[in-house]
């Protein structure tokens, strides 16, 4: 019983984890462009984590994206960087779309 409990209460604060960066992505202007299911100017945030799955050096290179933006792996429409997102909130950011 104490098993089923903890494995309820790891997975609602994982789900409250993607919720609130969710929110911070929200929050710092990302889902202007972006969406988790589908794509809007940039891709679907589900089809990021699935190009990149597996990939040691995915969250660097997310990481790199968000704060200096970036052009050609999508089509031809640049992402703009991002200066008012922080290094930890690209960090949070990389791993939450990884995790998709």
């Amino acid at each position: 019983m104490k098993a089923v409990l903890a494995a309820a209460a790891m997975l609602a604060l994982s789900a409250n984890v993607a919720f609130a960066n969710q929110d911070l992505a929200k929050q710092k202007g990302c889902m202007s462009c972006h969406n988790v299911e589908r794509k809007v100017v940039g891709p679907a945030y589900k089809d990021v984590a699935k190009k990149y799955k597996g990939d040691a050096k995915a969250e660097a290179h997310l990481i790199e994206v968000i704060k200096k933006g970036g052009k050609g792996v999508w089509g031809n429409v640049p992402m703009p960087p991002s200066p008012a997102v922080s290094d930890a909130e690209a960090k949070t950011l990389a791993q939450w779309i990884l995790s998709l």
